[in-house]
């Protein structure tokens, strides 16, 4: 994560599924019986913002610091309104491997778990890096620097494979200004540009399943940075180096504003077939010229069908890294601010959604889950569809199963998946009076997960 150089110095201390329908009805209603043991719960939601951004598709985060989850009013906020985390420094080298080969992963541990308790995503962050390294990495010699990055790689992905959807393999490895070069390193400096590549395809064979990312600031509009980064992209694909989505870190304020050709640049990444995440998001100012320029940031990721999601770098102003610019979409107190509520309309959310557990809705319709039956490596899952204060004609629900769990079969509903999202729409129950409700259905295989699913807000049509 960066700051733009307008803003001063670059301190890195932050005061701190794809459904497939392999199974038939009549399997999953064998499964079901097998599985005697009945298991009624209710799925986390996602949040407001979560809830809002899963109807698109899309997910909406925020970075977590883990010594702050003990006061009451962030992590609150923080349950009731994102659907993804991603550790702010806990992941990083100095604060997994302080020693060489000796790892910590006690407060990164702790976010993974609240997020996975909550039934959010986790965005890994970040593997390689120039800055937080520990002191001992920066004096290695090239072969045993190899060594120290792959192995680094290797047991920090270990650690957490199956539970992060995505990874920020390498950050930050191209200069500032009108170069395009990559930046001095000790990765760089002693192993050249081919550290890259190799730290992508050593991520590959730890973790199959894990979207990997380059992660980088100030190229969200096109320029000699975002041209180089994009260079090294086109090639990657081009010769099947294992790259699946590129990172745009998205710090803006007056002196770094929103580009006017930001989402075209999104969408020439998107269009050499890797996913784009707005991953650090913040936007210095208030009222609303700041809600506007969210709203800006919010339409492009919308507009670009591989940008699979947002991140905001933090919860609150006040433990913001930029916390005198006031970034972020609730202040010190927690109020939400008119950033917040340009956000959630952007999205198409309504106020409140989230906050009551396992029910989403838009006052047309709610969704409730319970899960009906479990078994060892698997359970069934059931939503019920109600009809708010007038009849409707159809509905959709985005239901999130976390990775490495599987949907193996759906009825009672049409679904479609985009990334781990999987929408269902009515097939014959789609008219409901009002007040009145139908149920879906579906079969998940856990591959030892134990992620709740996600139910988003119910959208009646």
């Amino acid at each position: 994560m960066a700051q733009n150089p307008p803003v001063g110095g670059r301190t890195r201390r932050r005061p701190q599924a794809r459904a497939r329908c392999a199974l038939s009805l009549l399997t999953a209603g064998v499964l079901a019986a097998a599985g005697v043991v009945a298991l009624t719960g209710t799925a986390q939601a996602a949040g407001a913002l979560g809830d809002a951004a899963a109807a698109k598709g899309r997910y909406f985060g925020a970075a977590v610091a883990a010594n702050h989850l003990g006061e009451a009013a962030y992590a609150s906020t923080l349950d009731a309104q994102f659907g993804s985390v991603t550790p702010e420094n806990e992941m990083k080298w100095d604060a997994v491997e302080g020693s060489r080969n000796s790892f910590s992963f006690s407060a990164a541990d702790r976010i993974v778990s609240h997020a996975q308790s909550k039934g959010m995503k986790v965005r890994g962050h970040t593997l390689v890096w120039h800055s937080q390294l520990p002191g001992w990495v920066s004096p290695l010699a090239a072969t045993d620097l190899r060594s120290a990055m792959n192995n680094h790689i290797t047991q920090v992905m270990t650690h957490y494979k199956g539970k992060i959807h995505s990874w920020d393999v390498v950050n930050e490895a191209f200069q500032d200004g009108g170069s395009g070069a990559r930046r001095s390193s000790p990765f760089q400096d002693k192993l050249g540009n081919g550290f890259i590549e190799e730290a992508f395809r050593t991520a590959r064979t730890v973790d199959a399943d894990a979207k990997l990312c380059y992660n980088d600031y100030n190229t969200d509009g096109q320029n000699a940075k975002s041209n180089a980064v994009y260079e090294m992209v086109k090639d990657f694909k081009q010769r099947g180096v294992p790259i699946d989505c590129v990172g745009f870190q998205s710090h803006f304020n007056s002196n770094s504003p929103v580009p006017s050709d930001f989402q075209a640049n999104l969408q020439r990444f998107a269009d050499l077939g890797v996913d784009v995440q707005i991953t650090e998001l913040d936007i210095e100012g208030s009222g609303s010229a700041q809600a506007a320029n969210y709203t800006k940031v919010v339409n492009a990721c919308l507009a670009v069908t591989r940008c699979t999601g947002i991140t905001v770098w933090g919860v609150t102003d006040k433990y913001s890294w930029r916390s005198g610019g006031t970034p972020l979409l609730f202040d010190g107190d927690y109020n939400k601010k008119p950033a917040y509520d340009a956000v959630l309309a952007a999205l198409g959310g309504s106020g409140g959604g989230g906050d009551d557990g396992g029910e989403g809705g838009d006052g047309a319709c709610t969704a409730t889950y319970t899960r009906t039956s479990t078994w060892n490596g698997g359970y069934n899952g059931q939503v019920t569809v109600k009809a708010g204060g007038s009849g409707i004609t159809g509905w959709a629900v985005p239901v999130t199963v976390a990775s490495p769990q599987k949907v193996s079969a759906v009825w009672n509903g049409t679904p479609t998946t985009a990334g781990d999202v999987m929408t269902v729409r009515h097939s014959w129950n789609g008219t409901l009076a009002a007040g009145a409700s139908t149920t879906f259905g579906f079969t998940v295989q856990t591959n030892g997960g134990t992620s709740a699913p996600v139910v988003g807000a119910c959208t009646a049509s």
